[in-house]
């Protein structure tokens, strides 16, 4: 059930590039994490957003009827959705397809390269969560463990201890992800029993006594631009969080707009071997050498390179 008219978003990014939805939905493995949840069928994405006033609202992403370039997202559940929540709304899902991201100067080195040529119809924006808390949170879930125990774990922290969504309460994988309070109030035994968190119990209370402290801010991180901080100055911060290392941060910098990092781990360098076509695993140093033109984008040059085939 869908309440009031579609909001509609044209796809379009700061330098009138044209933006690749279902691409960008695709993007990486977070559109299968709760509350996210894809529909390759329908080619459209539910997720549930965070408003001003009352219970959070579930949505749905998809192309636009008869509309080329544009995007509807349909509020679902609930009628009677406020003008200031579906301004939160509009400004939520803008957020979540990264059109604030101008990818024009990555194109155009792109466009010069036949491995990466393609990219240029659109593709290039990673999908990301509303908040920077739900990145870091997820990415951790991620960690030295198979996708089916990351998403045990997102699950499990969604139903537990996310507040339901308008119109949803009978499906908790729908309750938007729970805040750094909520997680702050559990201790380590909830992580380890209930979320099945193993060695990353402890490192959830930690990171979520520090947000919800005020000790980091990590949403601060979503606008802050490369001239007021610099990509080794976000690194840090990330990897002084507990549980977050070289890969995890690389991979909140993505989410982040912040490319420069290549995501090497266990899953991305065979796919490297593959996409290369060569025999045997390069050095790290090699891999990067591969991406060293495109300066501030190598980690997403690497990342589109090892994901092609994912749309193709």
């Amino acid at each position: 059930m869908t309440s009031g008219d579609p909001i509609e978003l044209a796809l379009r990014g700061p330098g009138g590039e044209r933006v690749d939805l279902w691409r960008t939905l695709i993007s990486h493995g977070f559109h299968d994490l709760a509350p996210m949840a894809i529909d390759e069928v329908d080619r459209s994405l539910d997720l549930t957003l965070r408003t001003p006033r009352g219970m959070p609202r579930r949505v749905r992403i998809a192309a636009a009827d008869g509309r080329r370039g544009h995007a509807r997202v349909e509020i679902l559940g609930r009628p009677a959705t406020s003008a200031a929540s579906r301004d939160a709304i509009a400004r939520g899902a803008a957020r979540v397809l990264r059109l604030d991201q101008d990818l024009s100067a990555f194109y155009a080195l792109a466009a010069g390269d036949p491995d990466l040529a393609w990219v240029t119809a659109g593709a290039g924006r990673m999908l990301r969560s509303p908040t920077v808390w739900e990145d870091v949170v997820k990415t951790l879930c991620t960690t030295n463990c198979s996708w089916s125990l990351t998403t045990t774990m997102v699950n499990a922290l969604v139903r537990e201890l996310g507040e339901p969504a308008a119109g949803f309460a009978d499906d908790p994988l729908a309750n938007a992800f729970p805040t750094p309070v909520a997680m702050a109030g559990r201790d380590e035994r909830f992580y380890r029993e209930v979320v099945r968190s193993g060695y990353r119990a402890p490192y959830f209370v930690r990171l979520a006594e520090l947000v919800a402290g005020g000790g980091v801010d990590l949403e601060a991180l979503a606008d802050a631009s490369r001239l007021d901080l610099p990509d080794g100055e976000v690194e840090a911060l990330l990897r002084s969080l507990p549980g977050i290392g070289p890969y995890a941060a690389a991979n909140v910098m993505m989410t982040l707009g912040r490319s420069s990092r290549l995501i090497l781990d266990s899953w991305s360098r065979p796919a490297y071997v593959r996409a290369a076509g060569r025999r045997k695993l390069p050095s790290d140093t090699q891999i990067e050498r591969r991406f060293r033109r495109y300066g501030n984008d190598a980690g997403l040059a690497f990342w589109l390179f090892v994901t092609k085939h994912w749309a193709t």
